[in-house]
């Protein structure tokens, strides 16, 4: 797979890393946390006494070019009204207080609720919101939206005029109960891109519970019944085909709650990770294109290092250890550590959380959004998760533990993880994690939701490494070239919108460069064309067009 195999010099490479690390004071104060003018939204959950499991669960964000003006906007996902004595799906979605919002970015930083303008004001009386996947589905050079929902999910299609069109009963993707996390990738490799979507649990308000008496709390999913995921095929008619049994994939059932894309094994099609909450965590094989084994116990992903279930929420499928190896990140609840499972090659993992500093850093917090992205530009990925227990009220039922926190930051120290200020020590409800270059600097921003409340972008002050951010253009491969594999010397990349938790990132591909003032870059397409580019300069923005067939 290009030069994605383990590199001789890694540890040479990664002790002058460190060195630069501490030079440059690497650490210190990366972002300023502010909400730009104009953005106004504040996720509403409707919290009731009933302690209906819905409430604690929403809120994602997508970060998405729709008007191709080379500013990243942003979409929020509402979730709905919800009363103490409700039996049926209407949440007053009507109601401008429970839309989703879609804010344009303007030149000058400010942004511009669009919401009414381009088509999205109306999300279905019947839809309790939940997360966002963004993608170029049909190929026409605009990002499309898909909205999951407790309820149905919508497709909107991007028409290139600022505005979308509700596609949904056309497309054939609405799915029904309690959909979470989706993501769009290309699994049979023919240049159309499909569409995996997470659902939960099987669950409704005739058979929600609480749990506890004094005080009641949020029931664990253990309560309810599991279900399957499902997976859409594109037909390349604006039309998709529900392949989920077809493949392998409904045979698996779970409570599914984050996905991501990454080929593991490098057999040249892309596998699938779900974060399962309170079972095994979930590794699909893709089987060329055809069919999906899941190979989570064998490929030692579904536990922990001790043989324990975790509570999976948000995942990553990245290279944290500049080994050309995509490994795996989980959040999940207090006491039991995130999940590092680190790809050691022939199809294996090992649980990796302690010696990479992880354990120490989340041992008594919840995670939600998480992401792997280098944010100091020093070459290694660093990590951010969002944070919060699902329990509003956990400090009642264990004093050691707290509802609200402030998000992770750690700094990556050549595969070793070290907290870092986050801009902020204040608590919130963190639920989705968005990753992307706001502003265009070459320096990675996060937008985080907040549960119940209002939204926080960290905005990075930027620092003295290099750095390289690549726009994809595919040809004989999806328009987009999401699922590209592209290296940049020592570092590796995968091109994705997908992971984190009900969220949707920006779909460049960022590189630090450190030092270096250029960089080779190798490009392995979806479609098996392998492009090189020499000595490309450093801090630039650049387009890259996928060779046609020769």
């Amino acid at each position: 797979m290009l030069s994605l195999k383990r590199d001789p010099m890694f540890k040479v490479r990664a002790i002058a890393g460190v060195f630069a690390l501490f030079a440059a004071g690497a650490g210190a104060g990366i972002f300023d946390v502010a909400l730009p003018a104009g953005i106004a939204f504040r996720h509403e959950n409707s919290p009731t006494p009933r302690k209906h499991l819905i409430e604690a669960m929403g809120g994602g964000v997508a970060l998405l070019d729709y008007n191709n003006d080379g500013l990243l906007d942003i979409f929020f996902v509402n979730s709905g009204q919800i009363t103490a004595t409700q039996q049926t799906n209407t949440f007053a979605r009507a109601n401008e207080r429970y839309w989703n919002r879609l804010y344009r970015q303007n030149r000058d930083g400010s942004y511009t609720d669009v919401t009414t303008a381009a088509g999205l004001s109306n999300a279905g009386d019947g839809n309790y919101g939940m997360g966002a996947a963004t993608a170029d589905y049909d190929n026409d050079g605009f990002p499309d939206l898909y909205v999951t929902s407790y309820g149905h999910n919508i497709l909107y299609h991007n028409n290139g005029n600022g505005t979308f069109t509700d596609v949904t009963s056309k497309a054939g993707v609405a799915t029904s109960g309690w959909s979470v996390s989706a993501g769009f990738f290309d699994y049979d490799n023919d240049g159309k891109l499909d569409l995996f979507v997470t659902r939960y649990m099987e669950w409704d308000f005739a058979h929600s519970k609480s749990c506890g008496t004094s005080p009641r709390f949020y029931c664990s999913p253990a309560e309810f019944p599991a279900v399957s995921n499902v997976l859409f095929r594109n037909n390349g008619n604006g039309t998709f085909e529900d392949v989920s049994t077809r493949t392998g994939i409904a045979a698996k059932k779970g409570k599914a709650l984050g996905v991501a894309f990454a080929d593991y094994d490098a057999d040249g099609f892309p596998d699938i990770v779900v974060a399962n909450d309170g079972m095994e965590q979930l590794l699909f094989h893709n089987d060329a294109g055809k069919t999906f084994t899941e190979r989570g116990l064998e490929a030692g992903i579904a536990l922990t290092d001790d043989g324990k279930r975790i509570s999976g929420m948000g995942v990553d499928f990245r290279d944290f250890d500049n080994d050309g190896d995509p490994d795996i990140v989980i959040t999940d609840l207090a006491r039991q550590n995130y999940a590092l499972y680190r790809n050691d090659g022939h199809g294996l993992f090992s649980y990796r959380s302690m010696q990479t500093g992880i354990t120490a850093l989340t041992n008594l917090n919840s995670g939600w959004g998480i992401g792997f992205v280098d944010f100091d530009n020093d070459g290694w990925k660093d990590l951010f998760a969002a944070q919060s227990h699902v329990m509003d009220n956990v400090e009642g039922l264990d004093a050691s533990l707290h509802y609200l926190e402030p998000p992770l930051l750690a700094l990556n120290h050549v595969g070793r993880f070290e907290r870092a200020e986050s801009g902020t020590t204040v608590a919130s409800a963190g639920r989705g994690a968005a990753f992307g270059d706001m502003d265009n600097d070459g320096w990675m921003d996060v937008v985080m939701t907040v549960l119940g409340g209002k939204p926080q972008i960290f905005h990075n002050r930027k620092g003295n490494g290099h750095w390289l951010t690549l726009k994809l253009r595919g040809t004989r491969s999806n328009r987009d070239g999401q699922g590209a594999i592209i290296s940049a010397g020592t570092r590796h990349e995968i091109a994705t919108t997908a992971g984190s938790y009900v969220s949707a990132n920006d779909p460049r591909v960022h590189f630090g460069l450190g030092s270096d003032t250029k960089a080779d870059i190798e490009i392995l397409w979806p479609s098996g064309t392998k492009q090189k580019l020499n000595a490309v300069a450093a801090d630039q923005i650049l387009t890259v067009t996928e060779p046609e067939a020769r």
